[in-house]
């Protein structure tokens, strides 16, 4: 749950990314700064620490205080020795600035992994690291010249500096390509010793970015947890191209495209918000990501999930390259290759496994859902005979069935998109497939084996046999009772109509756990941020308050988002109230406060909750400018009384895609007292349907 408030100083997605090393936030003590990170979360590539000369400061954290922490900038200060170490980067490469006050510079450079570090001049040094069947090279320079001493340990080495000298500088470039590569990187990007020009640079490229939103009203914790949130929606993708070159371990190569090439990204995590976020401010961006997933794909052989920087990361459930796609070509992103695109999801869906955690050429197991239209469970004691099937995640069958539903019917919208009208009928066909495991009799998402009956013993609250994962993926039951985002209108009717539906959605966030957290939490760690049964601090539940405007009462979508954001997203190291995974939660911060959410990605509309700013300015990249206004906003003030967008009367509770990026005004009165009247006709609903267009 910490892992979000990691400070990670860089320039929007861009490759070099630097924090301390250490346990988490709260640790006291820092281990070593890498020159830059693998991925989010998965590591770090070489090693830089300042050294107080003692003979064991190899592997040994230091307390530190004094810490200042920016998007552009870090400083800390560590206890004992008092020697200070500042950072700020470009995007390629980083400046660290140390101050001595013994006036004895030293510092510590090391391969984390594999690899070498070869000292070049008396002022230079440059290093490869091996990691996943890759390398990293960097090329640094140092301010003042060094005597280097090698360590006994391999791969290691001590850089000291002409006593005397209080201020110690280390600029270097980072390269996936060469060292050579690394240093023209560095003399592009940082050509002369200014740490304060450099850092200049950088906060002004951040208030660029940020103040891409503007803001008015609201509390000064409300802006910071804004604008940290829309920050954190900067650190992925990452482009890696260098001179309109860039490495690709999708297939080993290094490639010439003018195009930036762009790796590391999430997608079971990131396509629900931080990717229509992306959309929606950087279309031209969001065109060279898909681009790159092209690219990808046309190296490999199949379209990733997990973009990382080794490769494909085979990571969680479904083929959510299709939503991605779906819905950036729903909003006009069309600067890509779409049949190719295309290919690739299809290729995933009907020729690739579906299986957790699991990533190439379908099995048994793929066949059996493709012909039956649902994964079959185990009953419990029975043994997994599939070998294909993650021993640790198991078969997770009623979240991969509803994955594959709403994964193949962003398909089929990009079947239609092409023309391919068989194509378009076969996923829209599959698209109903999440039906097969709604149990109509307990009113629940229900697993069922592979003769067609019910795991009886399953509790939607507990059940899911070894860590949780035979069932569900990562939450319970009651989070995956709402997991069918293209088709709200047929899981209500499952439910038994529209007003059993949002009597079962109240029941969600009333529901207790019957039992102690400490026992859920054994079994669920993911489930966490929980109101009821609803977990806030993980991705499937982001769009669940949303679906309160689908049953004609989005006054208790406003009242429940606005309850979530004051309770769970605060200003403090604890601010988040789960794994965020870099983005994902983020953006659903950044939208609910601006007071929309687009809670289907392939359908291109908002639905509104209940802003928290009393003026929300969006500056498109076309120029043009999208403003939200709440008139008499308040704590208290949380209910929308009227709507109106360019001067028009709106009395549904959502909007277009296209109404935004026009340009124009939405206009919302707001009141202490719910309008039960506002968004009550069914004719008024936001689509989500099989057939939506």
């Amino acid at each position: 749950m910490l892992e979000p408030t990691r400070p990670t100083v860089s320039l929007p997605n861009s490759m070099v990314r630097v924090y301390p090393v250490r346990k988490d936030e709260l640790d006291d003590q820092i281990h070593s700064f890498p020159l830059t990170i693998i991925s989010h979360r998965l590591g770090e590539l070489f090693w830089l620490m300042p050294s107080d000369g003692s003979p064991d400061g190899w592997n040994r954290p230091l307390a530190y205080d004094q810490e200042v922490e920016t998007p552009y900038y870090y400083s800390v200060r560590f206890d004992k020795s008092l020697i200070q170490t500042e950072f700020t980067p470009t995007a390629r490469c980083g400046y660290f600035r140390f101050t001595f006050p013994d006036g004895k510079p030293v510092i510590l450079l090391a391969n984390r992994l594999e690899g070498e570090l070869l000292n070049s001049s008396s002022n230079s040094v440059s290093g490869v690291e091996r990691f996943n069947n890759m390398e990293a090279f960097f090329y640094g320079e140092f301010s003042l010249p060094v005597e280097v001493q090698a360590s006994s340990i391999k791969r290691r080495m001590t850089v000291v500096a002409q006593a005397g000298q209080k201020f110690f500088e280390f600029r270097y470039g980072i390269s996936f390509i060469s060292v050579a590569q690394a240093k023209r990187n560095l003399q592009e990007e940082i050509p002369a010793w200014n740490f304060d020009k450099i850092k200049r640079t950088a906060r002004d490229r951040w208030n660029r970015v940020l103040g891409q939103i503007q803001i008015e009203g609201g509390s000064p914790k409300q802006k910071r947890v804004f604008y940290t949130s829309l920050y954190r929606c900067y650190e992925r993708m990452i482009n890696i191209s260098e001179d309109s070159q860039y490495y690709s371990a999708f297939d080993h190569q290094v490639h010439q495209d003018v195009r930036p090439f762009y790796v590391d990204n999430w997608l079971w995590d990131t396509y629900r918000a931080l990717e229509p976020l992306q959309t929606l401010l950087n279309p031209e961006m969001e065109s060279d990501k898909i681009q790159s997933y092209v690219r990808m794909y046309e190296q490999s052989g199949w379209l990733p999930s997990f973009s990382v920087l080794w490769g494909n990361f085979e990571c969680m459930t479904g083929n959510p390259a299709a939503a991605w796609l779906a819905d950036a070509w729903s909003k006009g992103i069309t600067n890509f290759d779409l049949a190719t695109a295309y290919a690739g999801v299809k290729k995933n869906s009907v020729e690739g496994t579906w299986l957790p955690w699991r990533r190439g050429s379908k099995c048994s197991l793929d066949d059996f859902l493709a012909e039956h239209g649902y994964l079959p469970a185990l009953q419990p004691g029975e043994k997994e005979a599939v070998s294909r099937v993650n021993p640790n995640e198991r078969r997770q069958a009623v979240s991969v069935t509803e994955a594959q539903s709403y994964d193949d019917w962003c398909a089929a919208q990009l079947a239609g998109a092409l023309g391919e009208d068989a194509d378009n009928q076969f996923f829209l066909k599959r698209a109903g497939d999440y039906k097969n495991v709604f149990r109509r009799d307990k009113g629940h998402m229900w697993p069922k084996d592979a003769e067609g009956q019910w795991i009886e013993s399953y509790n939607p609250g507990f059940s899911g046999g070894q860590g949780g994962r035979d069932y569900t993926t990562e939450n319970n039951g009651y989070t995956y009772d709402w997991d069918v985002q293209h088709d709200l209108q047929g899981l209500f009717d499952l439910m038994g109509g529209r007003v059993q539906a949002e009597a079962k959605l109240d029941k969600l966030f009333r529901e207790p756990l019957g039992m102690s957290k400490y026992e859920f939490w054994a079994k669920f760690p993911d489930a966490s941020g929980l109101v009821g049964q609803f977990s806030m601090g993980n991705e499937p539940s982001l769009h669940i308050p949303y679906i309160y405007d689908y049953l004609g009462s989005p006054w208790k979508t406003q009242k429940r988002v606005r309850m979530l954001l004051d309770t769970w997203f605060t200003d403090s190291t604890l601010g988040m109230p789960g794994d965020e995974d870099g983005g994902g939660m983020s953006a659903f911060v950044v939208f609910s406060m601006m007071g929309f959410y687009p809670i289907t990605p392939g359908v291109p509309i908002y639905n509104l909750c209940s802003p928290v700013f009393d003026r929300i300015t969006i500056h498109l990249h076309n120029g043009k400018q999208f403003q939200i206004i709440c008139r008499n906003n308040s704590r208290a003030n949380k209910y929308i009384q009227s709507i109106r967008l360019n001067r028009k009367a709106l009395n549904q509770v959502w909007f277009r895609h296209a109404d935004v990026i026009k340009g124009g005004k939405l206009e919302l009165q707001m009141g202490d007292t719910p309008n039960e009247k506002l968004g009550t006709n069914p004719a008024d609903f936001p689509p989500s349907n099989l057939t939506q267009k």
